[in-house]
């Protein structure tokens, strides 16, 4: 599977070109060209079918006490260049595909000062059909204590006039907070120096050239963040939180490798949807039975009202209410164990009101399985949640919550990956909520099935002014931003729905699209657990609660059908022999055109689509697909949902 090119001097072939410090790698359909330069300053470059799109961007690092590492490199030894690799694997959790193969080319610059203090530094670059990927090594070299790393210099210098979507935490931005946000549409230019944006940084070029950028696995290494700087988006590592002061974001005294910078490359933002390649940046599974881990939807107990009552007819109510839809899961949210965050809170006992014994059995009779809320604090980053995983494990619970980190510095993402392992050595699935964007630990330890770090439907409750954040336009927009960056826990299922301009804060709480739109949440959205807001009372019976039966979280394929940011989005996704179809709308009524004709003609469909009484009327009806466009007309907010089989 594998064709090694050693390349001297000047050099061609279907993987790169070598010439004079100018090193090219290629995607393996030719779109895509990743450049890096090492005459001067090191820096990188990108060209999409021809057309450059990321200009020549500095890359290198500062280090305490040490000059900075930016260029006036040699190779070290002969570059090499290979094309032909394959990374394939069968995903123990179905988030896209049933099956991944990716081919790419890849290159490696080892390199080293040729003035100085000679320091060593390699830059790996994968380029695939649709993105490429860089992330840099470094050596302790000869020093008597460990280095430090006060910045990453990575730059990403788009052609001006690009516009970005835009995402910073609520209340004052910074990197501290749990990156829930609108993401706007900004140009480039006005993103601030002191900014703090988040990844995925989704950028459009022009109608004809998109980008985005995030990153893949983090290990021993912080979270970045996006400004704007001297002409060009400039990388923000988080400071650690024990050396914040000193100005410190990692520190290694052996090889050290840094986080994969993605970039993904297109024509259209909407196939970057499809893309494994973050996937594949990480290492396989590193759990050897996964038998135990079982996507599927959960009931959640008190998102409605608003209010916490932990009580055991509650929680029971929210059992049955998972029962009757044949979901498998019911989530017991905060105060399960008492208060939180306070000396007396121990996450190994029951509040006195809560029978845990009688509820595993009452929910064991349901087939319906409990996932547990904790307070990571309560959890705490010293790892004592090691006795209660044994505890929880012994009572048959499911999975955890666990929330409120809001950090994204190099301590808290190796406690996310200490979590994810003594999870999985206890048969326990995750869902980080309060948490920063994935960057592919599921791939690794796949029992992590969801993760918040998204402004979801909880904001329709509490978010005041004008305008609710969660509109149309955003869920729209959700789909080409944070999705990126892989699955997210926005607890959909709102089902008193409301036109726009009727929206208000409160409870009960009410959404601001159609009941299509809400169910094609459950299509378009990537989350293998994913937790039904509503209360039981507003969704039994209801216009659309049968979709919700059928619905899975698991799929063998994913694609993308047609949209925009801030406009619509409609992808198709296949269970078996079962195509599911979600297509969502942004604030304006429209009609959109889709093409089913690749999910096959003849074939028998099931929709609920928009009706004309109100945002939560829903015409459902049976059919015959033809082979042309679909045409589907879509009420201001709203969506369609579809079975093709």
């Amino acid at each position: 599977m594998k064709k090694l090119l050693y390349i001297v001097c000047v050099a061609a072939s279907a993987a790169g070109a070598f010439a004079g410090g100018e090193y090219s790698v290629f995607s393996p359909d030719s779109d895509i060209e990743f450049r890096v330069s090492t005459q001067g300053e090191l820096k990188y470059s990108l060209f999409y079918k021809g057309r450059q799109l990321i200009e020549p961007s500095q890359m290198g690092f500062e280090l305490q006490f040490e000059k900075p590492m930016t260029g006036g490199f040699e190779p070290l030894s002969e570059p090499v260049a290979e094309t032909g690799l394959v990374e394939e694997w069968t995903p123990v959790v179905r988030n896209k595909h049933r099956e991944v193969r990716l081919e790419y080319s890849r290159l490696v610059l080892k390199l080293r000062e040729s003035a100085g203090a000679r320091r060593r530094m390699d830059v790996t670059v994968h380029v695939y059909d649709g993105g490429a990927a860089f992330k840099y090594t470094l050596y302790a070299g000869d020093r008597p204590c460990e280095r430090r790393i006060q910045e990453e210099l990575t730059e990403f210098k788009v052609p001006a006039g690009s516009f970005a979507w835009v995402g910073k935490n609520q209340g004052g931005g910074g990197f501290e907070g749990s990156q829930e946000s609108r993401f706007d549409k900004t140009p480039v230019e006005n993103i601030g120096e002191n900014d703090w944006c988040f990844s995925p940084l989704l950028v459009e070029v022009d109608k004809s050239n998109y980008l985005a950028f995030t990153s893949a696995y983090l290990n021993d290494y912080p979270g970045f963040f996006t400004a704007y700087r001297t002409g060009a988006l400039v990388t923000r590592l988080v400071p650690s939180s024990s050396e914040r002061e000193q100005g410190v974001k990692a520190k290694f005294d052996h090889k050290f490798d840094t986080a994969w910078r993605v970039i993904f490359a297109g024509d259209t933002p909407g196939r970057f949807i499809e893309s494994e390649i973050i996937h594949a940046l990480n290492p396989p599974c590193a759990i050897a039975d996964t038998s135990w881990i079982k996507p599927g939807i959960s009931a959640w107990d008190h998102w409605w009202s608003g209010e916490v009552k932990m009580e055991m007819p509650v929680i029971k109510e929210y059992i049955d209410f998972a029962s009757v839809q044949g979901w498998p899961y019911m989530l017991i949210d905060w105060q399960w164990y008492g208060p939180f965050n306070t000396p007396e809170a121990d996450i190994t006992k029951t509040a006195p009101q809560i029978d845990m014994p009688e509820l595993l059995e009452y929910a064991k009779a349901r087939n319906v399985r409990l996932w547990l809320w904790l307070y990571c604090a309560d959890a705490n980053l010293n790892d004592a949640y090691v006795e209660a995983f044994a505890l929880y494990e012994k009572w048959g619970i499911a999975g955890v919550k666990i929330d409120f980190m809001d950090r994204y510095d190099r301590e808290c993402v190796n406690w996310c990956r200490r979590f994810a392992a003594a999870a999985a050595e206890h048969h326990l699935m995750l869902d980080f909520h309060g948490a920063f964007a994935p960057d592919g630990l599921d791939r690794t330890y796949p029992n992590q099935l969801t993760r918040e770090g998204v402004l979801g439907e909880e904001y329709s409750k509490f978010s005041f002014g004008p305008l609710p954040l969660v509109t149309p336009d955003h869920n729209v927009t959700l789909a080409f931003t944070r999705m990126l960056a892989g699955h997210m826990d926005y607890t959909p299922g709102g089902f008193i729905n409301v036109e726009q301009g009727k929206h208000r804060a409160g409870v009960p709480a009410v959404i601001m699209n159609t009941r299509c739109a809400e169910l094609a949440k459950f299509v378009v959205y990537d989350s293998p657990w994913t937790v039904f807001c509503d209360h039981p009372t507003n969704v039994v019976g209801k216009a659309g609660s049968d979709f919700l039966k059928t619905v899975k979280t698991e799929w063998d394929d994913t694609r993308f059908l047609g949209g925009a940011p801030d406009e619509w989005i409609a992808l198709a996704k296949r269970d078996g022999e079962r195509w599911f179809v979600g297509v969502m709308g942004g604030v304006d009524a429209r009609e959109v055109e889709v093409d089913l004709s690749a999910l096959g003609c003849g074939k028998n469909i099931e929709y609920w689509a928009d009706g004309e009484n109100g945002p939560e009327d829903v015409v459902h009806a049976k059919s015959v697909l033809g082979c042309g466009k679909l045409k589907i007309n879509l009420a201001p907010g709203g969506g369609y949902v579809a079975i093709v089989e």
